[in-house]
């Protein structure tokens, strides 16, 4: 009979260590980590990190100070001070193109005003949406309503638990009751069990499903169940604007008049300065009560801006003297964006590290700039509709068949053939004009009008972007995939024009 303790592996093999026809299991495992085994990631973890602290260099970090953008900063305080005194803030309209600090000050300025309000024990919160994802009102109202709840639950419970170590000291020592507010035992238990109550009857609001003046009810009740200021940041505020027009800010900006216990103020964010044109008259009023804008970046701000960020981001003597200026020139160019410079900065570090070099140099951040062009083309021609993407591929195919100066006619010929192929309707060829010049506007394209004397005008087309990557870009597309040989429509453009 065989030992009780013996693992029943051990009864297969015969042997407890030794595996499959007499390899040794314990030897193999000891090979594998054998020295001069190099695994996978072993080459790529022994050089020496360039980064410090990456996420340094992320859109999502906010920075503990913001260089040249002070005078935004206090602007913004003097107005949301109010909060703190326990009055509602003026509405605040921020402003300004990409990468200009807008969000990352807001959020800077958000996190003073929560610390601040901790400290002086003054009830104040900060919710931040960005309505480039959050784009309607149903979402929007839900999100807020969801946050208020969660945070309404959590306060309940830790008031019910105060109160219950208030009951359990009172049912001890009766005396104690005279250092609380109640006047009884069973005042201390109707009052925890109306917490319990309250906190059942506080049901999230699903993402959909629910009539939206249900929705806008929760997050109503949800906001004034205790007093409180309550700032909601509304990021990308002309997003939510485009998709759904004006009427959550229209509920929202009209809430004070109907709250008992709490205030909200309103911190809308936007790239397009003309946004409020398409607005209510009552809404751009009492939304833009305050107003702050901020101009772009100029080269030597950028390079201020990086040089703080890389001082925490890389590691001692990482980068060469000419890598941040030239971070900040390429940024510079690109409107002032800072996000752009930050993102250049730690593609470049990301090459650097990819090629095991102890140093980021000149080289590294000019291939950074060219990684990051491409990585937009990619994501501007992958988001095309089809007809875009239809009028793309047709000027690809003909400008890699050798087809020069290439006219709107070309394009027109080729593009019907392709709409065949794959059963798509065929656009006027006025509209795939209209098409050209929106590529044209992507920088996707290069379309020049040009005169033909007495046969008119036209459009000479090129192509602005990598055409091998764009051309695999469309042919990822499931429709444009299923075209199998472009080449009888070239034969036939020219001649049909």
């Amino acid at each position: 009979m065989s030992d009780e303790n013996t693992n029943p592996s051990d009864e297969r093999t015969g042997h407890g260590s030794r595996g499959f026809e007499g390899v040794d299991l314990d030897e193999v495992v000891l090979d594998d980590t054998a020295e001069g085994n190099q695994g996978l990631f072993d080459d790529l973890l022994s050089g020496e990190p360039i980064f410090e602290n990456k996420e340094v260099l992320r859109p999502s970090y906010t920075p503990h100070e913001l260089p040249h953008r002070k005078e935004q900063i206090n602007r913004m305080a003097t107005i949301l001070v109010a909060a703190l005194r326990g009055e509602t803030p003026s509405n605040i309209l921020i402003y300004g193109k990409t990468g200009t600090g807008k969000t990352a000050s807001a959020k800077f300025v958000s996190q003073e005003l929560e610390r601040t309000s901790l400290k002086y024990e003054v009830p104040c919160e900060v919710e931040y949406i960005n309505c480039e994802v959050t784009d309607t009102q149903y979402r929007v109202l839900a999100q807020l309503a969801n946050k208020f709840i969660e945070n309404n639950q959590i306060e309940i419970g830790e008031r019910i638990s105060e109160l219950q170590d208030i009951r359990d000291g009172v049912a001890a020592e009766s005396d104690q009751l005279e250092n609380t507010e109640f006047s009884s035992l069973n005042a201390i238990e109707d009052r925890i069990s109306e917490l319990e109550a309250d906190a059942d009857e506080m049901e999230a609001v699903p993402m959909t499903g629910w009539p939206t003046d249900r929705v806008y009810n929760t997050f109503f009740e949800a906001v004034d169940y205790q007093e409180r200021v309550v700032v909601i940041m509304l990021d990308e505020i002309d997003k939510l604007v485009e998709k759904s027009g004006d009427d959550t800010l229209y509920n929202l900006s009209r809430m004070n008049s109907e709250l008992e216990n709490s205030r909200v103020s309103i911190m809308g964010i936007s790239n397009d300065l003309k946004f409020t044109d398409f607005l209510d008259p009552r809404v751009k009023s009492s939304l833009g009560e305050e107003e702050i804008v901020f101009p772009p970046y100029d080269a030597n701000q950028l390079r201020d801006i990086l040089q703080h960020r890389a001082d925490v981001a890389f590691k001692a003597d990482a980068l060469s003297d000419d890598v941040i200026p030239l971070c900040a020139a390429f940024a510079a160019q690109e409107h002032g964006d800072a996000r752009r410079a930050l993102d250049l900065l730690r593609t470049a570090g990301e090459l650097a590290e990819r090629d095991q070099k102890e140093r980021v140099e000149e080289g590294h951040v000019r291939k950074a700039q060219d990684k990051i062009e491409l990585d937009r083309v990619v994501e501007v021609v992958r988001t095309l509709p089809t007809q875009s993407k239809l009028v793309l591929f047709s000027t690809i195919s003909l400008e890699k068949n050798g087809v020069h100066n290439i006219n709107t006619g070309e394009v027109y010929n080729v593009y019907k053939h392709l709409c065949e192929e794959i059963d798509a309707d065929i656009l006027t060829q006025r509209r795939v004009t209209d098409l050209i010049s929106e590529l044209d506007m992507l920088g996707i394209v290069n379309a020049v009008v040009v005169s033909k004397g007495r046969y008119g005008r036209t459009k000479e087309i090129s192509i602005s972007v990598p055409i091998d990557e764009t051309e695999a870009v469309l042919q990822s597309d499931s429709r444009l995939s299923d075209i199998d040989d472009i080449q009888p429509f070239m034969q036939q453009a020219r001649f049909d024009s």
